[in-house]
């Protein structure tokens, strides 16, 4: 520095020089930021940079140029900084591989030049206060500077120096180092350009016009340290092309004799006596294998086994040449026996075959070089034409082979695939037996680590499907694979939809929710085409296939609604998936699309449809119920949607009936069917009757029928008319469909109980319609009940008391014993629809049985005296008095007693009690008790039910008045009647404590009463 301090001032002007420097400087700074190897030192150079451009700035301002010391220092400055430039400029354009294994020198290198450029920095003369507080702070920083590598590159160069010690490092080692080299120094791992620039790398090592001032290559020791970094890294896959590395082997191969030599003596350990493996030697010369003279000095021995004369024993050294002798010995023997096993590999004999497998086996498993003179070989051709063979042996050992050469080398797993019919023939062994199938798979496995190969497994016919299957095995190795090597797979969209079809979604899903647009199209469209069970509906929606759905289903492209929309067509049918819609809002982008007609084709509106009445469906259910989940809630919106009935064809139509139909069975049915009983649903129902679409037609009458349920008589008034009444029976007369009829049937036995309307049903022959729906086909069937339970209570109008003449045409089509039929074989319901309508015929019994004629005394010689009915004391029959007695009525009514539902005791309960009604009670209790039904009634007691209980409490009230009874029956009644005096309502409770008055338990003053 003090001969740069003497130079002598030029004639320019300082100015002048300070305006040359600052863009030198720029220039160094802009080269500075484009460095990508030690990119975060350059950065912080350029800083330092920047900061010293500052300063000259200043200095500059100040007008000074007959300063003569703060020219020299600005010229010594410029020369430094060009010397900064041309080390940014050169580590911005020289080989990467090339900067990063240099790196520390080039990191020494910039903190020198920093180092120096402060130096310079002092020699400016001091002119300002301000700038030379600047420049002081300025100097500090720079000189407390310290660039350093980076945890990465520093790993990565122990590991080169680490390598280039070792004489045999594998060929997965030296791939493993260029790749990490390349990706720190950002470089791509294509093999095309990983080769070029290692080409490069070997390039600028070997030119010895490197430049002096970086100091990249001091002496000879860097140089032979550079060279030996390019043999590691050559033996990478992407150094050196396949067809050179071919051209090398076979020159060797042929240079060859056909026998292999014996090993020198040399090679062997004097200890063990065999070929070592990693010789190494002692302070005494001798060599020795490693783990022989290490147990040796392990056993407590510390003199040479040879010589006797004492071992240092850490001083142990590998003997390199030793031990490159021997690898080239077996290299040279390995060759000539990769020649001559082919033609056994060959042979028919199946144990030669097996035991020349063995020693590939061997060969491959010994080196990873011995697996790339195997494959040049052209083993491969072979090993996969041995997997048709019939000895399974020979296929597992085969696939074993295959599975070791394909390892870490996508040039093998692509030559391996070249083979004819390769894939399909690995593909075959993963049907086999258990340990074939699961070496095949690990084959496969392995093959599709290479983006090439992956193409080839997908398109063999039944891969996906077996792969699937093993992927749900119950070995988890097998299963592991298996789903691994599907992953690897699912990088082609037509692979995951035959997963998904094979009932494998996990890709599937991942792409419908990640991938770009066109392939969560794609996704869509297969859950849309794809038969699906309910439990793979049930998971696909667990596992998140709803809200990409939705996304697509809001998205303003119509081709996205669409695809989205049929996939939900596919997917809402299950009532769970349902209820998830509706909770995460599906409902609103739906029904907006219902409701568009401009941009809507019928058939896309109706699976709109079809979804909204799947999620209606949903509401149907026992979560739907337990979560208070409703589809429709405000009447504008259920006014909105039954208008669209009008608006819309047929199709769409039936689909809007089936919707408001589940949503009348939801949990807020009831509410649903009072609003749309109060927006004239019902007269708009009634005019669909009469449609000639058969389904809009059915479905229009089982909603009809869900209204008249609960409904308010005057709003059926309004709208029956005997037309109506027509069409229902008509559409009784002539559908097929069992469920139709059914619904006509329910609206009629639901309609209001007027007259006219009996009347006109009775004038139109409604009996004799009821009676062939219920006793025509076979009744076992669902909705084949319903007809009947719909048809028994339908005939309840006809059976009033009111009008006779009804209840004679009753009897006279013959329903008295089908009635009796229904009371033993019936469902619950028909059994009480059964029983009110005997109990409504009996009611008129008493007024129809005709007196018993009184003969004269000479009849009575010759003849038997009429004995009238017992109950009714007059002559009974069941078409004229409808008589329960003469129907042998009573005990199946009694049978029903015993029943467990509640409306069916109470509804047989109530018929029987028509035979002690007034001056009947008297013959009507002996006829009950003669049939057993006393111990029913009073068991009734104790029923759950209040009303129940209280029909039974007043029966037994009158029955036990009379003496005979009360004694009979009276301890059996005594129990359930304190209980009712103490738990029962005051009604009850004062008619218990009377009936127990009767039994003499309770005085007749008692204050109960």
């Amino acid at each position: 520095m003090e001969k740069d301090a003497s130079v002598t001032a030029s004639h320019i002007p300082a100015s002048e020089l300070l305006s040359q420097t600052m863009l030198t400087i720029f220039d160094t700074v802009h080269a500075a930021k484009a460095v990508i190897i030690q990119e975060e030192n350059f950065k912080q150079f350029a800083i330092y940079m920047e900061k010293v451009t500052v300063v000259l700035k200043e200095l500059a301002d100040l007008n000074i140029d007959d300063s003569e010391s703060l020219k020299i220092a600005v010229e010594i400055l410029n020369r430094e900084i060009k010397v900064a430039k041309q080390l940014t400029v050169e580590c911005g354009k020289r080989n990467k591989v090339y900067l990063f294994v240099n790196c520390q020198r080039i990191a020494k290198n910039l903190e020198y030049i920093t180092k120096e450029i402060c130096q310079v920095l002092g020699l400016i003369p001091d002119i300002s206060f301000n700038i030379n507080d600047k420049l002081s702070e300025l100097r500090n920083d720079m000189l407390d500077c310290e660039y350093r590598v980076t945890a990465v590159e520093e790993e990565m160069l122990e590991k080169l120096e680490a390598g280039i010690q070792e004489i045999d490092v594998d060929k997965s080692h030296a791939n493993n180092l260029l790749l990490c080299i390349a990706d720190a120094a950002g470089i791509s791992t294509e093999q095309a350009v990983l080769k070029r620039e290692f080409e490069e790398f070997k390039s600028e090592v070997g030119d010895k016009s490197g430049i002096d001032y970086v100091n990249l290559r001091k002496d000879s020791a860097d140089d032979l340290k550079m060279g030996k970094i390019v043999t590691l890294l050559s033996r990478a896959d992407a150094a050196t092309s396949p067809e050179e590395k071919e051209i090398k082997y076979f020159n060797k191969r042929n240079s060859l004799g056909r026998q292999p030599l014996e090993p020198l003596q040399a090679f062997y350990c004097p200890i063990i006596h065999d070929v070592m493996v990693d010789p190494v030697e002692t302070s005494t010369g001798q060599t020795f294998e490693r783990s022989a003279i290490e147990k040796w000095f392990a056993e407590g021995n510390n003199l040479c086994p040879l010589t006797a004369t004492p071992l240092d024993m850490l001083a142990l050294r590998p003997n390199k040449i030793l031990r490159q002798s021997i690898e080239e010995w077996k290299d040279r023997n390995t060759i000539i026996m990769l020649g001559s096993l082919k033609p056994t590999l060959n042979s028919n004999d199946e144990q030669e075959v097996l035991q020349s497998l063995g020693k590939l086996h061997d060969i491959c498993i010994e080196r990873e070089l011995h697996c790339e003179w195997v494959m040049m070989e052209e083993y491969s051709t072979i090993l996969i034409g041995l997997l048709a063979a019939k000895n399974r042996e020979i296929r597992k050992l085969s696939l074993v082979i295959l599975c070791i050469l394909s390892k870490d080398s996508n040039k093998n797993k692509e030559r391996i695939t070249r083979v004819n019919n390769a894939i399909e023939a690995i593909v075959r062994s993963l049907a086999r037996h258990i340990v074939e199938s699961k070496l095949a798979l690990q084959l496969l496995l392995e093959l599709s680590r290479s983006n090439l190969v992956r193409n080839l497994i997908g398109n063999v016919q039944g891969c996906i499907f077996l792969l699937v299957t093993i992927s749900s095995s119950d070995d988890p190795g097998a299963a592991k694979d298996a789903k691994e090597l599907l992953e690897n797979l699912s990088f082609l969209d037509q692979n995951v939809i035959l997963m998904a079809r094979a009932n494998y979604f996990k890709p599937l899903l991942h792409l419908l929710s990640s991938g770009p647009e066109n392939v969560r199209m794609t996704m869509a469209a297969t859950l849309s085409e794809i038969e699906l069970t309910d439990h793979n509906k049930l998971s696909l929606f667990e596992d998140g296939a709803l809200q990409p759905l939705l996304l697509l289903l809001s998205h303003g492209d119509m081709k996205m609604k669409e695809v989205a929309v049929k996939a939900l067509y596919n997917l809402s049918s299950v009532p769970q998936n349902g209820l998830r819609m509706i909770r995460e809002g599906a409902a609103g982008p739906l029904f907006e699309l219902l409701y568009r007609h401009s941009l809507s084709s019928p058939s896309f509106r109706g699976e709109v449809a079809v979804i909204i009445m799947h999620l209606a469906t949903s509401t149907t259910t026992l979560e739907a119920d337990q979560m208070h989940i409703s589809l429709l809630e405000s009447e504008e919106d259920i006014f909105k949607l039954f208008s669209l009935i009008s608006l819309t064809g047929p199709d769409i139509q039936q689909i809007i009936l089936q919707t408001f139909h589940a949503m009348c069975q939801s949990h807020s049915g009831l509410d649903i069917r009072t609003k749309l009983r109060q927006l004239s649903s019902v007269r708009v129902l009634v005019q669909l009757c009469e449609f000639d679409n058969h389904m809009v037609r059915a479905n229009a009458v089982k909603l009809f029928c869900c209204l008249t349920d609960d409904g308010d008589d005057s709003t059926f008034l309004e709208h029956v008319s005997q037309r109506c009444i027509e069409t229902l029976l008509r559409i009784m007369k002539t559908s097929d469909n069992v469920e139709e009829i059914a619904a006509a049937m329910g609206i009629i036995s639901n309609l209001p109980k007027e007259s006219h309307i009996t009347q006109w049903l009775f004038d139109a022959g409604a009996l004799q319609i009821i009676l062939r729906c219920i006793t025509g086909g076979n009744s076992s069937a669902s909705y084949k009940r319903q007809v009947i339970e719909n048809g028994v209570g339908a005939l309840h109008r006809f059976t009033v008391s009111t009008n006779q003449n009804w209840q004679k045409e009753v009897v006279k089509c013959g329903f008295f014993p089908i009635l009796l039929q229904f009371l033993d074989s019936g469902t619950a319901l028909t059994k009480r629809n059964s029983a009110v309508s005997l109990k409504q015929l009996s009611e008129s019994s008493n007024e129809l049985s005709q007196p018993v004629k009184k003969r004269g005394s000479l009849w009575c010689c010759f003849s038997s005296r009429d004995i009238g009915c017992r109950v009714h004391l007059g002559i009974c029959t069941v078409e004229s008095s409808f008589c329960l007695l003469e129907a042998n009525a009573v005990e199946p009514l009694v049978r029903v007693l015993e029943e467990p539902d509640v409306g069916a005791c109470e509804a047989s309960l109530d018929a029987l009690l028509t035979l002690i009604d007034g001056e009947r009670l008297q013959n009507g209790s002996k006829v009950l008790s003669e049939v057993d039904a006393i111990v029913p009634i009073v068991r009734l007691l104790s029923s759950s039910c209040t009303e129940l209980q209280e029909k039974a409490l007043k029966a037994l009230e009158r029955i036990f008045r009379l003496v005979d009874f009360k004694q009979k029956y009276g301890n059996l009644a005594q129990m359930p009647l304190v209980d009712i005096t103490q738990r029962g309502n005051s009604g009850m409770k004062s008619l218990a404590a009377k009936v127990l008055a009767h039994l003499d338990v309770l005085h007749e003053q008692s204050s109960y009463f």
